[in-house]
């Protein structure tokens, strides 16, 4: 994470958006104080709810880890096939 005056920032703009691009986070300040951050965008550029927005800063400040989003082709379906109620009997089996 690095900062950059508003000037610098505006005098190199491009050249910060590719660093944001390549996964930097860049703090704007202006006359020494924090007043926006430049990062890659969440989630596909949709509006986050405030459940979203809690994990995402939570995720930021390294509280949580967000894990991968699924993917169906990874884990292809069970080719097991047996009486629809073994399941049911497994349960139970397994509770007794």
């Amino acid at each position: 994470m690095k900062a950059v005056n508003l000037r610098e920032l505006k005098n190199r703009l491009g050249g910060y958006v590719q660093e944001v691009r390549a996964g930097e986070v860049i703090l704007v300040t202006n006359r020494g104080e924090v007043v926006a951050e430049l990062r890659q965008p969440t989630r596909d550029h949709r509006v986050l709810d405030a459940f979203d927005e809690a994990i995402e800063r939570l995720a930021r400040e390294g509280i949580v880890k967000v894990g991968l989003d699924n993917d169906a082709e990874a884990y292809p379906r069970s080719t097991f096939s047996g009486r629809p109620e073994l399941a049911d009997e497994l349960l139970e089996a397994d509770r007794a």
